[in-house]
């Protein structure tokens, strides 16, 4: 039993010393109730620093190899989830982050591109460039610019670009985006060693509006479907498959070797 404490006795509470007790405990009862959806999310740049700490860690565990295909880019190949079976006969590396912009990629060019050493360099980001504000003109000079920084890594490597989707969710930004390929298909035709990837005709009903069927939930991203013509569309980009299509020891079932 704890001590009596005997001396001197405090005066009865009054009605507003309760009044104010009661009101910082029903304050701190609000401020322990607010909800997690309240709580600020979390900054773009700190989410990329993590991801890309996260296949630096991944890459130490399972050390990928040299002169593979290299996807970087944004949620597009982020989200690409059957990229390995859809592209089976070559060995694939895929960097891909979601909400990735054409400056977020520059900044992390060394540690998500030019390491790998890959002979082909398939990229896949703009979108959320135009939708984010940038002007067309704006994202072709990002663009020059990363394929600049790739080139002088990889002075070997083939660069692929591949357009701006034309998904539903976002047709509203259809000008800029058409613009966008536009301008930066043009400047490829003139460059060597650099591919244009045209997925957004591909994409198309034959009235010019997006195809309905070829989405997830958001209507931004591609279903299975969508990710078939993307895969129709740069295989000739990517050359003869380097893997080889072989018997496995068992003698039952053919793999990738």
């Amino acid at each position: 039993m704890p001590p009596i404490d005997n001396g001197s006795v405090p005066a009865p509470a009054t009605h507003s010393t309760v009044k104010r007790a009661l009101g910082g405990l029903i304050s701190l009862g609000l401020g322990l109730a607010t909800p997690v959806s309240a709580q600020q999310p979390m900054d773009p740049a700190v989410r990329f620093a993590q991801r890309v700490a996260a296949y630096e860690t991944l890459d130490q565990a399972t050390p990928p190899p040299a002169n593979a295909i290299l996807l970087a880019g944004d949620s597009q190949f982020d989200r690409w989830t059957t990229f390995r079976e859809d592209l089976s006969g070559y060995t694939v590396i895929n960097r891909g982050i979601d909400s990735f912009r054409t400056g977020d990629l520059l900044q992390y060019i060394d540690r998500l591109v030019i390491r790998y050493k890959p002979r082909v360099v398939v990229l896949h980001v703009g979108g959320n460039d135009i939708h984010q504000g940038k002007t067309p003109e704006q994202l072709l000079a990002d663009t020059r610019m990363l394929v600049t920084r790739i080139r002088a890594g990889l002075p070997g490597a083939t660069i692929a670009w591949s357009s701006i989707t034309p998904g539903p969710g976002r047709w509203d930004e259809a000008p800029q985006r058409m613009r966008a390929n536009a301008l930066i298909k043009a400047w490829i035709s003139t460059e060597k060693g650099l591919s244009f990837i045209d997925l957004w005709d591909a994409m198309l009903t034959t009235d010019g509006t997006p195809r309905e069927d070829l989405w997830v939930a958001d209507r931004i991203h591609p279903n299975h479907e969508g990710y078939l013509i993307r895969v129709r569309l740069t295989t000739p980009v990517l050359g003869p498959p380097d893997r080889k299509w072989a018997r496995a020891r068992t003698g039952a079932t053919m793999a990738w070797q």
